[in-house]
């Protein structure tokens, strides 16, 4: 990943990284063959910038992570989970505008 604000989330740091963390986590679900999903990343890097210091940023690759994936019960992507307080509380799929994703943000602030 070449965003310095995005961190890659996997089946192993899954639970460390978005369920234990102090800050609001958006989870981008993904996969390297996905249209859309390239498509929304640099709107989730911008995002992820934007908003460096109230909210953490991870990519999961449901191909290398599916455990997880199935956990949350991703069945298309790409699937953005906004995690707040080890909860998953808003979900949006497929590619959206920017504004819907920054929308979504803003609400765990």
């Amino acid at each position: 990943m070449s965003n310095q604000y995005i961190t890659a989330a996997t089946d192993d740091n899954f639970a460390a990284e978005v369920l234990k963390s102090t800050k609001p986590v958006l989870v981008d679900f993904w996969a390297p063959w996905c249209g859309p999903c390239k498509a929304i990343g640099p709107i989730v890097e911008e995002l992820a910038e934007q908003f460096k210091d109230g909210v953490k940023v991870m990519k999961l690759n449901v191909d290398d992570s599916q455990k997880t994936a199935i956990n949350f019960n991703v069945r298309s992507i790409p699937t953005l989970i906004l995690f707040k307080d080890g909860q998953a509380v808003d979900t949006i799929v497929g590619l959206v505008p920017k504004e819907k994703l920054e929308n979504l943000v803003r609400k765990a602030l």
